[in-house]
C-alpha cells in the first residue's frame, strides 16, 4: 500500500468576510499566523507566533470564502495578510492555486520580510506569483538604520522584492505606515517616492497614519508597548506625506 499523502494546512489567526481596505472591491481577508518582524507599530503582535493559530485546509479555507463571493462584484476577491503569510508560502501557493481554479482574484498583503532570491523559496515566490493578481507591499520605512529601528529587521530584501515584482510586471500597491519620530521625514518620505518612481508596475500608493488601537495587546502579553507616548500624526502630517508620495 502507498502511504497517503498528508494533507496541507496553514495557521489562521483570524477571518475577515467584509474587508474593505485590503485590495480592490470587497474581500475576504485571511490573516496567517507568524511574523518575523518586531514592528515597534504593530497593532497586531498576537499574530507573531507561527503555531498560535488555527489549522485549515485551502480546500476548508476556500469553501468558507466562496459562500461570500455574490458580494465581491466585479473587483473583489480574497486578501491574505498576517502576521506573514509568506512564511507559509506552501500553503499559499495551494490556497491561491485552488482560488484561480475557481476564477477569484487574489491579493497577497506582505512585508516582504522573508524575500530572497535564494533557492528554494526563490522559486516558490515565482510559482505563487503564477496565482496572484495583485500584490500589496508594505515599505516601512526606505532608510536602512530607521528601519532597522522601527522593525528590527534590514530592508534590503524588502526593496529587492519591490524590484523583483517590477521585473515580472506584477500589479503591487505600496503601503507606508506613517509614524511621527520613526518614519514620517520629509527627506525619507522623498527618497521613498524616488524609489517607487523606477518601478513601472505600481499602480497605488497607499499612507497609513500610525493608530495606537493595538497598544492594549502588547499589555496583554506582557510586552511593553514600544512607541507609548509617541501620537498618531496629524492630518496636516498624513496629507502632506500623501502629497510627497503622491499617494490616494
Amino acid at each position: 500500500m502507498t502511504e497517503q499523502k498528508q494533507e496541507l494546512k496553514g495557521y489562521v489567526h483570524s477571518l475577515e468576510s467584509f474587508g474593505s481596505v485590503d485590495g480592490p472591491g470587497v474581500r475576504y481577508v485571511i490573516f496567517l499566523t507568524g511574523c518575523a518582524m518586531r514592528c515597534q507599530f504593530c497593532h497586531n503582535p498576537d499574530t507573531w507566533n507561527m503555531r498560535a493559530g488555527t489549522l485549515y485546509t485551502a480546500e476548508e479555507l476556500l469553501k468558507q470564502a466562496l459562500r461570500y463571493r455574490t458580494y465581491w462584484g466585479n473587483e473583489g476577491g480574497i486578501t491574505v495578510s498576517g502576521g506573514e503569510p509568506l512564511l507559509q508560502i506552501d500553503f499559499l501557493i495551494e490556497l491561491f492555486k485552488k482560488a484561480k481554479e475557481q476564477g477569484v482574484h487574489t491579493t497577497l498583503d506582505t512585508s516582504g520580510n522573508p524575500f530572497t532570491r535564494e533557492e528554494p523559496f526563490f522559486g516558490k515566490v515565482q510559482e505563487l506569483m503564477k496565482y496572484t493578481d495583485l500584490v500589496m507591499l508594505d515599505i516601512k520605512e526606505i532608510e536602512e538604520d530607521r528601519h532597522q529601528l522601527l522593525t528590527g529587521h534590514t530592508n534590503a530584501n524588502i526593496l529587492e522584492m519591490a524590484r523583483y515584482l517590477d521585473e515580472i510586471g506584477k500589479p503591487v500597491w505600496i503601503r507606508h505606515v506613517l509614524v511621527p519620530d520613526r518614519s514620517d521625514f520629509d527627506e525619507d518620505l522623498e527618497k521613498l517616492h524616488a524609489f517607487i518612481e523606477t518601478l513601472g508596475n505600481v499602480e497605488k500608493v497607499e499612507v497609513l497614519p500610525y493608530h495606537t488601537l493595538g497598544a492594549y495587546k502588547w499589555k496583554e502579553l506582557g510586552m511593553e508597548y514600544p512607541l507609548e507616548g509617541i501620537d498618531p500624526p496629524t492630518m496636516e502630517r498624513v496629507d502632506h506625506a500623501k502629497k510627497i508620495l503622491h499617494a490616494k
